[in-house]
């Protein structure tokens, strides 16, 4: 991807969050600049990887397979492992009419994903095997807005804005919309997106950038060449 589209789609998706109702948090809005010389007080942000993740999952086609999401808080897997401490994570994602999140899942993180608004949020599903693989003939169980259901393998829920499904580890889910865009809301266990996403294609978690122009907001996927 281009620089100079990330740019534009970090400023697209900022409007479209904030006509939701919804207000980033002060480091949304700092340039690179301004961000590594916070970077011994902002350690925390920059360690758990909160801010700004513009992907097409390595696939060049933004606008067919893409998200663009913004990570609020994230805790630390060793609090998760000792029991206590930080162990939980949100975040907001975009999700446009026609784009798709290719379908996965995670060894660790259970999630709720939440319609925050917008139009008709499409998530599907499929169980996994012994191994934690995709299983294309099995189903499984989560629960819709706390209420247990039980999935049928391919099965397609649709959830409207104010609605939400739980999955947990071996959940195998794709998400796009109906209707229109949506703004997802995502709370969840420590979200580690090196190690804990395990797609059905084979495809990448981050985009590549190609640098046109200076960035105007660091994606997560910058912090370690640009704030080194």
């Amino acid at each position: 991807m281009k620089r100079s589209r990330v740019n534009a789609i970090i400023v697209e998706a900022d409007a479209m969050i904030r006509h939701h109702g919804f207000v980033l948090p002060p480091f949304a809005n700092w340039t690179p600049d301004e961000l590594k010389a916070r970077r011994e007080t902002a350690r925390h942000v920059i360690d758990a990887r909160c801010g700004w993740d513009i992907t097409d999952f390595g696939t060049g086609r933004f606008d067919e397979v893409g998200l663009a999401v913004f990570t609020l808080r994230n805790g630390r897997l060793a609090d998760l492992q000792r029991g206590r401490g930080m162990c939980y994570a949100e975040k907001l994602l975009v999700l446009r009419q026609g784009q798709r999140c290719p379908s996965h899942t995670h060894f660790i993180k259970a999630e709720d994903i939440i319609n925050r608004g917008g139009a008709t949020l499409v998530v599907e599903l499929f169980g996994s095997d012994e191994q934690g693989g995709f299983a294309a003939d099995r189903g499984g169980t989560v629960h819709r807005d706390g209420i247990r259901h039980d999935y049928a393998p391919g099965e397609r829920l649709e959830l409207a804005p104010g609605q939400s499904v739980t999955l947990a580890p071996g959940d195998w889910h794709a998400l796009w919309t109906k209707g229109g865009d949506v703004l997802i809301g995502e709370v969840s266990t420590v979200n580690d997106d090196e190690t804990d996403n395990i797609f059905r294609e084979p495809v990448g978690r981050f985009a590549e950038i190609e640098e046109d122009e200076p960035p105007a907001r660091l994606l997560v996927s910058d912090y370690r060449t640009w704030l080194a």
